[in-house]
């Protein structure tokens, strides 16, 4: 959709996060402030260009009764969707070869929270670990010290609190999660085997819900694009508040950094590994009964 970033957007989301905490959460009065029609506060929630300034939207913060750390957040997002805007106006039609590498050494993982968050559909490629939102606490233990030994142990708690909290979406009602795992992610041995029955036995259990479709992607099935696939979330998002759906955005995740893909040509290569990898995973009942003969083998 022309005119719609993921700057534009994560700021959207973040606006409309504060105006649902604020005492008087109406568009109708927000606007009323800012002698503005309602729909320019939409189309902002939205993650549309509008002709907001910045002098309104410290008004509009005012009025929201942001926190002082909402307030810095919101101004922080807002400038860098103007110097988004410059940057796009100043290249015109370019698509500079640095695009795909800006954000390889940013830390992104805070702005892909506010957008798993307000996505009512996403769809994760993990190769070597289980994904996040289905971590077991044990597992999740064992990762971050995998990765941070030397991590104290107030800090790692808060990780696994902060994993606590992304997965209570998975109880929310109208969010999908997808996930297709390589046959390598049961086999790869991060924690101790209690812990990884344990992970295991959890994916055979959630992966009943409704909402919850695990996939495994076994050895056997030979080439596919998921190989050549780094991890990925692809994010889908329901309408706005002006009744204008959102496109979807991808969470690229590298050897040494993270990106963000919005444009069509982008994600449409992402929609085409995913069916790749819809035609060789096993089926529901194949996927179920492959992870729990591997947590019985490391329950043995």
């Amino acid at each position: 959709m022309a005119g719609l970033t993921f700057s534009r957007m994560d700021f959207g989301n973040f606006i409309q996060g504060i105006r649902k905490r604020a005492p008087h959460p109406a568009l109708s009065r927000a606007a009323a402030h800012l002698e503005v029609t309602r729909f320019v506060l939409m189309r902002v929630e939205d993650g549309l260009p509008t002709r907001l300034t910045t002098p309104q939207l410290e008004s509009l913060l005012d009025h929201y009764a942001a926190t002082p750390e909402d307030r810095a957040e919101a101004l922080r997002l807002w400038s860098e969707v103007r110097d988004q805007d410059k940057t796009a106006k100043a290249q015109g039609n370019s698509k500079g070869f640095w695009k795909a590498y800006t954000d390889q050494i940013a830390p992104n993982f805070p702005k892909f929270l506010r957008l798993e968050g307000a996505a009512n559909h996403i769809v994760a490629h993990q190769p070597t670990i289980v994904p996040g939102l289905l971590q077991t606490p044990e597992y999740r233990r064992a990762i971050v010290r995998m990765s941070e030994p030397d991590l104290s142990a107030v800090d790692l708690e808060r990780r696994l609190e902060l994993t606590a909290r992304r997965q209570a979406r998975l109880d929310e009602t109208g969010f999908r999660l997808e996930v297709f795992l390589s046959e390598a992610v049961l086999l790869h041995r991060p924690a101790e085997p209690s812990a990884m029955s344990g992970q295991l036995r959890w994916l055979a259990e959630v992966g009943e819900r409704e909402n919850v479709d695990i996939n495994v992607i076994p050895f056997s099935c030979g080439p596919h694009p998921g190989l050549a696939m780094h991890v990925f979330n692809l994010l889908r998002f329901p309408a706005g508040a002006s009744g204008i759906s959102l496109p979807p955005v991808v969470y690229a995740e590298g050897a040494i950094g993270s990106t963000f893909h919005e444009h069509s040509e982008e994600v449409s290569e992402y929609r085409r590994a995913i069916e790749g990898m819809r035609a060789v995973a096993l089926t529901a009942r194949g996927t179920r009964d492959l992870v729990l003969k591997v947590a019985k083998e490391y329950a043995a």
